[in-house]
């Protein structure tokens, strides 16, 4: 079977070259186990049930045994036996020596059972679902890194993706198995049956914590019909409490999204408050966003003949399309996603930071009709923050080193403004 190159190859293969051990974290069935695969020279696989009762009884008496194998050693969903962790440490400081082992892992672990951050030995890295540039679909002829290293080039970009084709890939999202699959069908399945898994079994094995399935899908759902909105927390409580007459107080409420969390099947966004207006004027609560924009087409029950008319709705879900390529494209750079929102309507549908201080203002429009009204709020921004600037000459705000919408159209252009406008199907990292 064809081996699809992931952006996270390159990065774990300098991680290995720097620390000892590398954990890839993320949404199960993104592909951390296979991308891993290609780099290891044996494998534990702490899920196989026929070697349970073996596994049991290393991690009670001797879990260095687990490290016992070729290098790279890939200790595959590690959570199951966090005993490792400190094991792996401790290996590592013995050995002195990079590229030791390679953990996966679909949950977060709770701290308590790891005597060490693992810092300095351990490195982290986040995998999601494909992008579009991984699946083949972008044909990545803008690069997000050079336009970082280059804001003032001009480009020329032409994509290959209709309307139709982007419905698709948000209706299939990036899991590997639906990208690969041989039919439409068995492709849009995966995201369901994702959910289904996350509903049924995941959500109570997360923190060995028995929880209702029907609850867990109704607040999902609920976020769903909140997908990219600043709703707040008490809100989509009480849509779950109304939908289906379900019973749910908000300290279970905030369990199950804790734990959602922790399954990295929810992302919310941060605010991002410079201080260009007052502190009551901005928004700060936090957008509501999924891994994978898949997963809110298929909690909605929408199809892709079922979206050709959900205008509405397709403009939030191909706002998670284009974050969740965002941050498959900067993955390397440590970046972080957040938004801004005024109660003027001044708006920036993503805020992307990268480590060193650089910053792009970006919005996400998947008509060419809704272009000009988003370059319009971008240049708004820049405006406000070249102003304060003028009076807070002793506390600058850093400009914006990019402004962008990136669209669900054709063409990509820099504007005489300075706005480029990008097709996802052209952006690459």
């Amino acid at each position: 079977m064809e081996y699809f190159k992931r952006i996270s190859d390159v990065l774990l293969r300098e991680r290995l070259e720097a620390l000892g051990a590398v954990l890839i974290e993320g949404p199960k069935w993104c592909g951390k186990t296979t991308t891993a695969e290609q780099q290891v020279k044996s494998i534990i696989r702490f899920q196989d049930p026929d070697e349970r009762e073996r596994y049991d009884g290393i991690a009670a008496n001797r879990p260095s045994l687990f490290l016992k194998g070729d290098t790279p050693r890939l200790i595959d969903e590690w959570q199951d036996y966090p005993v490792v962790w400190d094991a792996i440490r401790l290996e590592v400081d013995k050995r002195q020596t990079p590229g030791q082992f390679i953990l996966t892992g679909s949950n977060v672990v709770d701290q308590s059972q790891i005597r060490h951050s693992g810092t300095g030995r351990i490195s982290r890295m986040r995998m999601l679902p494909m992008s579009l540039w991984e699946s083949h679909e972008s044909n990545g002829e803008v690069s997000l890194r050079e336009l970082f290293n280059n804001p003032n080039m001009d480009i020329e970009a032409v994509s290959q993706l209709s309307i139709d084709d982007l419905i698709y890939a948000v209706c299939r999202g990036g899991w590997p198995a639906a990208v690969i699959a041989q039919n439409h069908t068995h492709a849009l399945s995966v995201a369901r049956d994702y959910v289904q898994s996350v509903c049924d079994s995941d959500i109570s094995r997360v923190d060995k914590t028995q929880r209702n399935p029907k609850l867990a899908r109704q607040i999902l759902r609920s976020y769903a019909r909140n997908i990219s909105t600043l709703a707040k927390a008490s809100v989509i409580l009480q849509d779950v409490i109304a939908s289906e007459n379900i019973d749910c107080s908000r300290p279970t409420f905030d369990d199950y999204v804790s734990a959602l969390e922790k399954l990295f099947v929810i992302q919310d966004m941060d605010a991002w408050c410079p201080a260009i207006r007052s502190k009551t004027a901005i928004r700060s609560g936090a957008k509501r966003a999924f891994c994978d924009p898949s997963i809110a087409v298929a909690l909605l029950g929408l199809t892709p003949e079922s979206m050709q008319t959900e205008f509405k709705t397709l403009g939030f879900i191909f706002e998670q399309l284009c974050i969740r390529d965002l941050k498959a494209y900067t993955s390397g750079l440590y970046s972080d996603v957040a938004y801004y929102n005024d109660r003027y309507g001044l708006e920036a549908d993503v805020v992307l930071h990268l480590d060193d201080g650089r910053y792009a203002l970006i919005e996400c429009k998947l008509g060419s009709r809704e272009i000009e009204n988003g370059a319009a709020h971008l240049l708004e921004l820049q405006r406000l923050i070249r102003e304060h600037n003028l009076v807070e000459k002793q506390m600058p705000i850093r400009e914006p080193d990019l402004l962008m919408v990136l669209t669900g159209g054709q063409y990509g252009y820099r504007r005489k403004d300075g706005v480029y406008i990008i097709p996802i199907g052209s952006l690459k990292d």
